[in-house]
């Protein structure tokens, strides 16, 4: 069969290619093509578009590059034309996402939702759109089955795909980074973010509050999608913080506390045990935009999930160095808070893999939907 899949960020990617892997180990003559990264297209898919070219974070960001996503949404449209796919295949980024799926629909394509748009979060209403135009969701967030229900909407519940990837790697006697072979200070994880107008803003308040912290390594987690020039010229002037590239979780591994941004990232600190900070800050007037129409206690993954507050959430005006170094010293010398957290993650952990191995259930539904289903 013909699968087009679209992912618009580096976690779409990632949870793309598990699901290209598993639907090539059940369907031979699979044929992928894709809005996605470097590891859809290593998993075996033609990508035609990359997801740094997609990412615009914000309100006004997003209409400042409005231009740019109209052309990609004709553009995409004339692709999957061309390709004629036996299905669509969405992996979150709901703005653009749920605009093919309602031209898609009307084209006659059949249409799978692979991680939910956050419409829990805000803009619940999409979910009527949802209802008519996707044909099958599956969901990877415990609570968003019963959020669902209450639309009267049928979804899947898989798992979390991140939980069998992360078990993968601790499995896998993956080898250490030289950096991380014998550090002479423990490890302190700065995870900033993958797009450079989060990263400019977030990095340099986790920098200024690492000195702070001489006793500890601080090394920063750089996005592939961002150039060398540009984390440098942050770096400069902090010659003590270290740097990796595509080794985030070998960092994580090694890692005895982190400072992450907001998004899937605090997941994956949290199933790898480590205790972190959420940090997040955008435009003021994104922000401000965001907290009126945003409906959620908590912005981290973690704390949703878990319905508490299990990690420390530093939000707009809070995140300053100040309360960075006050928070962090903390996480890093209160040993009942430590075992609180890990305590915590035990149960996140155990709710996130009752579905299973998520990418391997996600196949199994998507070619069972399909099976009536002749090739164009």
């Amino acid at each position: 069969m013909k699968y087009y899949l679209i992912a618009g960020e580096a976690s779409g990617d990632l949870h793309g290619s598990n699901l290209i892997k598993e639907l090539k180990k059940r369907d031979q003559k699979a044929v992928f093509r894709s809005w996605g990264g470097d590891l859809m297209e290593k998993a075996g898919s033609t990508v035609v578009k990359h997801y740094k070219d997609l990412s615009f974070m914000g309100f006004i960001e997003v209409v400042k590059n409005l231009p740019t996503i109209l052309t990609n949404l004709k553009f995409c449209k004339g692709d999957i034309t061309s390709f004629q796919p036996d299905v669509l295949i969405l992996i979150d980024y709901p703005g653009f996402n749920l605009r093919i799926a309602q031209w898609a629909k009307q084209q006659g394509y059949k249409i799978i939702y692979y991680i939910s748009p956050q419409v829990w979060a805000w803009k619940e209403g999409r979910v009527k759109l949802i209802k008519k135009v996707v044909d099958k969701m599956l969901v990877i967030l415990p609570f968003e089955k019963e959020f669902y229900r209450k639309w009267n909407y049928d979804v899947a519940y898989i798992g979390h795909p991140l939980v069998q990837v992360i078990n993968e790697y601790k499995n896998s006697g993956h080898a250490l980074i030289p950096i991380l072979e014998n550090p002479t200070k423990p490890i302190i994880a700065l995870l900033p973010g993958s797009r450079k107008q989060e990263v400019s803003i977030k990095l340099p308040i986790m920098l200024q509050a690492a000195t702070a912290f001489p006793q500890y390594q601080f090394i920063v987690a750089k996005a592939p999608s961002l150039d060398e020039a540009f984390y440098s010229e942050i770096l400069k002037d902090y010659p003590q913080v270290g740097s990796v590239l595509n080794e985030t979780y070998a960092l994580l591994s090694k890692s005895v506390g982190a400072l992450v941004t907001s998004g899937t990232a605090t997941l994956e600190t949290a199933l790898f045990g480590v205790p972190e900070i959420v940090c997040y800050k955008g435009s003021a007037i994104s922000y401000q935009i965001a907290r009126r129409l945003i409906k959620i206690k908590y912005i981290s993954l973690v704390n949703l999930i878990m319905d508490k507050l299990v990690v420390t959430e530093l939000i707009q005006n809070d995140l300053t160095s100040e309360n960075i170094i006050k928070e962090l010293t903390c996480l890093l010398s209160d040993p009942l808070r430590k075992e609180r957290v890990q305590k915590d993650y035990a149960a996140l952990r155990e709710l996130l893999q009752q579905g299973g191995d998520a990418s391997a259930k996600a196949a199994d539904m998507i070619l069972t939907f399909l099976q009536p289903t002749s090739s164009k």
